[in-house]
């Protein structure tokens, strides 16, 4: 695909369980330190799930510096994460947005829910109607900056925030914006929440040694450990970036998006679905196969998503698949739902950028069917130009991402 109006990526900033910055995050990522606890906040004793990948627990008293009193009573904690991230970035990165023609800024986030549990409704229902708009979380960003360009919502399940990322892609490369502030946010560390993912077996019960129970490719992986955090990614149009002298961390080369059509919960056999996305992005980045130096894998410690996502990672790149590296960073934060795109793809950037490739740690007992090099144990350095990064979500709803080194032409 001739791709003659770059997208650029000109901001990124995570909160997460290991951080509440993404050089925080980055950093005890790239020392495979694990972010999962055990639960605090509620009762888990009638719980089957007791561990989770929770924020710091200053994030509570560090929101309360950076939104007014006010307009965090509307709020939801989810919601406050996702304002948090996002004006932390725009600070770090010193965007001024009065010069600038507000019309052509946009707002996509992916949100699956605002977070607004029973854990929230306990507090009274005064502010319950703005809590549980999900709509909100990007309102609340158009509101601070005086923004009036699109602001919206999309909601894929866990590929929510990369699906937010390929539409704003959209928006740049169709000349229909010059800058997008995508990504999103998410927590559903709540008791019903736990107890509904336990009834679909879905989550590990490994609540003994809470740092070890994500354990994404290895034989005794026992299912998903539910993180919770926030990613801001800000795209921008290149002539809008070189304009404004602006930071640039990489480009948005391409996306793929399908949707599978066969079970709402299961991935098609054999990652037939997974490699059909795969192979969309590459094609629409125009870039060949042979250029992909690293996959960040969805990688969720589940049976079947880490078999048929090594499948289909054999199926697009046949016996290269074995040079290429692959790991999960919901080994050590979770697994963030709707953030996960955004949080991923942005660990996919910055890995471009530090020429490090993140570890999946607790890969201490191998499966023999899943055979590639899924950076074990410890993090590793690399020359990246070209990454993907995955998300695979309940509904069939796929997407894949493709980062790549910025170059001026």
């Amino acid at each position: 695909m001739a791709n003659n109006n770059k997208v650029l990526i000109t901001g990124m900033n995570i909160i997460s369980s290991l951080g509440l910055n993404k050089d925080e995050t980055w950093s005890n990522i790239i020392q495979g330190k694990s972010g999962v606890r055990a639960i605090k906040g509620f009762d888990t004793s009638a719980l089957q799930t007791t561990i989770a990948a929770q924020l710091p627990d200053s994030f509570n008293d560090y929101a309360s510096q950076r939104i007014k009193k006010r307009q965090s009573q509307q709020m939801t904690r989810v919601t406050r994460m996702n304002q948090v991230c996002a004006k932390d970035l725009i600070e770090a990165e010193g965007i001024d947005f009065e010069p600038v023609d507000k019309k052509r800024c946009a707002v996509i986030l992916g949100v699956v829910n605002t977070g607004n549990s029973s854990l929230e409704k306990a507090g009274g229902l005064k502010h319950d109607v703005l809590k549980g708009m999900n709509n909100a979380m990007s309102a609340w960003i158009s509101l601070e900056y005086g923004l009036t360009g699109p602001s919206y919502t999309v909601s894929t399940a866990c590929s929510s925030s990369a699906y937010a990322i390929g539409l704003a892609y959209d928006m740049i490369h169709s000349g229909a914006a010059d800058l997008v502030i995508s990504g999103g946010a998410d927590s559903i560390i709540s008791p019903e929440d736990i107890a509904g993912f336990n009834a679909l077996y879905a989550l590990s019960v490994a609540n003994d040694q809470p740092e070890k129970a994500s354990k994404p490719f290895s034989e005794d992986r026992d299912g998903f450990v539910i993180g919770e955090g926030a990613g801001i990614m800000i795209l921008e149009s290149e002539a809008s970036a070189l304009a404004r002298g602006a930071n640039i961390y990489g480009e948005l080369a391409g996306y793929g998006l399908s949707t599978e059509g066969y079970n709402i919960m299961a991935p098609k056999r054999d990652g037939e679905g997974m490699a059909e996305t795969m192979e969309l992005a590459i094609a629409h980045a125009g870039l060949k196969k042979e250029e992909v130096d690293y996959i960040s894998a969805h990688g969720t410690s589940t049976t079947l998503n880490d078999l048929y996502e090594t499948m289909a990672i054999k199926k697009v790149f046949g016996e290269r698949a074995y040079e290429i590296p692959v790991s999960s960073q919901k080994s050590m934060i979770g697994h963030t739902i709707g953030a996960a795109g955004v949080i991923e793809g942005i660990i996919s950037m910055e890995s471009i950028c530090q020429g490090m490739l993140s570890p999946t740690i607790n890969l201490d007992n191998a499966d023999e069917d899943l055979d590639l090099d899924y950076v074990p144990n410890q993090a590793r350095k690399a020359s990246i130009r070209v990454a993907i990064s995955n998300s695979f979500a309940f509904g069939g709803h796929n997407a894949s991402l493709v980062f790549k080194a910025y170059e001026k032409e």
